[in-house]
């Protein structure tokens, strides 16, 4: 039995609901990182990383940084240090059982967004690990990737999230902190309290993110 009623199975049906796309954003792609898009990676502070390993498992993984903390190479590679975590890896194994990666990079109040999709290389190239050392503690590794598309998104789904607008922003009062979400994923209700993992989980920044920091 499926999990939901009246599901669409072919592009066709697709497009008996939807409307074409314009010339335009059919011909929006660049294959390399051209000026606009090394711009945009230069001023971005924030990308959500998608990977996924050999069994088709999924995994989406944010990074950020000071501005330019990711390095274009040349138009087309770029490098995304790998920075301390929770040592799950998920991203990096997946990258080095498979190697497909799609990129979406922020701008800090910015609506629009800039995708790559492309080849993925877990690299410990000193030359390229070193890149890095002016605002950042010398990776381990770092995230290499080639790109074979890269292309810019409209602000549309910014806006109606009002991201950037924090007078709509929620309550701080009514959102569930990240303490009582790890409490009830872990089933440790009784043990420890959510205020208690907040606490935790604070500390926990301060040392990895100092931990970042040149020596």
């Amino acid at each position: 039995m499926e999990p939901f009623e009246n599901i669409i199975r072919s592009t066709e049906e697709l497009y008996e609901l939807y409307r074409q796309p314009s010339e335009l954003v059919k011909a929006k792609e660049s294959s390399v990182i051209d000026q606009g898009c090394r711009a945009f990676i230069g001023q971005s502070t924030f990308l959500l990383i998608g990977t996924s390993n050999t069994n088709g498992e999924l995994d989406v993984s944010p990074r950020g940084g000071p501005a330019g903390f990711v390095k274009v190479i040349d138009d087309k590679r770029l490098i995304v240090p790998d920075l301390n975590g929770n040592n799950r890896l998920d991203s990096i194994q997946n990258i080095v059982e498979q190697g497909n990666i799609s990129l979406l990079f922020l701008i800090p109040g910015l609506g629009e967004t800039l995708r790559a999709n492309g080849k993925a290389y877990i690299t410990q190239d000193e030359s390229l690990l070193k890149l890095f050392s002016d605002e950042l503690r010398t990776p381990k590794t770092a995230i290499g990737v080639l790109i074979e598309t890269a292309f810019i998104h409209c602000a549309k789904s910014f806006r109606r999230g009002n991201m950037w607008t924090p007078e709509k922003w929620p309550d701080p009062e009514e959102i569930p902190s990240p303490g009582e979400i790890l409490v009830d994923h872990s089933d440790l209700n009784g043990s420890i309290t959510g205020a208690e993992v907040d606490q935790l989980l604070e500390e926990g920044y301060k040392i990895d993110l100092a931990e970042d920091l040149p020596e």
